[in-house]
């Protein structure tokens, strides 16, 4: 069971939610180059608000998603994006219905 995962919101700078949530999408060709990260999604939570939701297997594989490209991109594009620091949360996983 994909146990583990990660919860992340960032808050866009006033004029630049569409430069976030273009980072976002152009984010997934990562995420599907990480054969350890086989769920995630991308979110918009209100105009300025946006995040994402991975899991893993793992925390090993938790923790390599962390360390990887997406994370980086997103850290090092922070001070011109973000109004604030990102929210980076490890979580657990419940209970999940996977039926794609």
């Amino acid at each position: 069971m994909l146990n583990t995962a990660i919860l992340a919101t960032v808050k866009a700078k006033a004029g630049k939610e569409q430069a976030v949530e273009d980072f976002l999408k152009s984010a997934l060709q990562l995420a599907n180059e990480e054969e350890f990260t086989p769920i995630w999604f991308a979110i918009k939570i209100d105009e300025s608000t946006f995040g994402i939701f991975d899991a893993f297997a793992n925390d090993a594989d938790r923790d390599a998603h962390l360390a990887g490209p997406i994370a980086t991109a997103l850290l090092a594009n922070a001070a011109e994006l973000l109004s604030e620091a990102p929210s980076i949360k490890k979580v657990e996983v419940l209970a999940a219905k996977l039926n794609c």
